[in-house]
């Protein structure tokens, strides 16, 4: 049984996001699949660019046991060295690699490939209120289970509509 060290990141200085982040990224995956219809992806065995539609985004299952929230991620195949979980702005974040058997070498043709492999991050809104000093995370033969104290208990947040004013 490994323990996997929790990284808090709420004491550190607020950054700015980019303001066209999400544009970027939409504007890159509009010129993968362009480059794709042009071109397709050519003669043998190739593996496609890892772009956001393509990235490997771990399963993940969550449940209340009794008053507390458990998260459990599946990472069959990725070290415990090679995870992160960290919180920062009540975003509970998993991340880190998994890292494929060598194709360096010349004898190495693959000729199925249906895992996933290279970065991972999976990120998930924790409820309000939550302490996350006593969020606590265990791996266990290919799983994370994150299990975060009195979190099921927390009150929900309601959705508020903003009405619209016509001009």
């Amino acid at each position: 049984m490994t323990s996997i060290t929790l990284k808090f990141w709420g004491a550190m200085a607020r950054t700015k996001s980019h303001p066209v982040r999400g544009f970027v990224g939409l504007m890159s995956e509009m010129e993968r699949i362009r480059t794709l219809g042009r071109t397709g992806f050519g003669p043998g065995p190739m593996t496609p660019p890892s772009t956001q539609s393509t990235a490997w985004v771990p399963t993940t299952d969550m449940f209340a046991r009794g008053s507390d929230l458990v998260i459990t991620v599946e990472l069959a195949g990725v070290p415990a060295s090679d995870v992160d979980v960290s919180v920062f702005d009540g975003v509970l974040t998993v991340s880190g690699a998994r890292h494929g058997e060598s194709e360096e070498e010349d004898d190495v043709i693959p000729f199925l490939r249906e895992r996933y492999y290279g970065v991972f991050r999976r990120s998930l809104a924790l409820p309000e209120g939550v302490d996350v000093q006593t969020i606590s995370a265990e791996f266990r033969e290919g799983l994370v289970t994150i299990t975060v104290p009195h979190a099921a208990e927390a009150p929900a947040s309601t959705p508020h509509r903003i009405p619209i004013q016509e001009a």
